[in-house]
């Protein structure tokens, strides 16, 4: 398969973590992703490598992109900080755990969109928060998870947090 795909959702209040992501070939439609998000900034959009600490990039390499726009510097540095820091180390501890295989880390890469509230406060709950989504989004995709039965079985109890009603 060329893409996999994953979404969690981690955590309570601001500081909740909604991560959507792909994994896939660095020579496929997640590779083109990839690079189109690392080539294409707007204002409020400012998408950034994850790194374990400067000159220390994850591998898979993995970009991670704003779900919303990112409105002034206090949003700005809990994504380049707290968020990017957790979806960094979920993809290294999925490696280390065998979730995604090592020897495929080369030919690899993550876009990860990360959802950040503009009343966020708690830095280490946002860490926290995305560290746990983003290990289950991993998780998920390289699982199949849901699989297309559980979709059917869970599909008339659902009940979204942010539905509405």
């Amino acid at each position: 398969m060329s893409m996999f795909i994953g979404e969690a959702l981690a955590g309570k209040g601001n500081e909740i973590a909604h991560i959507d992501l792909m994994i896939g070939s660095k020579t496929g439609p997640v590779g083109a992703a990839f690079a189109s998000a690392l080539a294409t900034q707007t204002a409020g959009h400012s998408n950034l490598l994850a790194v374990l600490e400067p000159n220390l990039l994850v591998k898979p390499a993995t970009v991670t992109i704003t779900k919303v726009t990112i409105k002034g510097a206090k949003q700005a540095t809990q994504m380049f900080g707290p968020a990017q820091a957790a979806v960094a180390k979920a993809v290294a501890d999925s490696v280390e755990a065998g979730i995604i295989p090592k020897d495929q880390c080369e030919d690899l890469v993550i876009v990860c969109g990360v959802f950040i509230h503009w009343d966020a406060a708690d830095d280490k709950k946002i860490f926290d928060y995305n560290y746990e989504a983003t290990k289950q989004s991993i998780a998920n995709a390289m699982g199949a998870k849901p699989t297309v039965d559980e979709v059917l079985a869970g599909k008339e109890k659902a009940a979204h947090p942010f539905r509405g009603f």
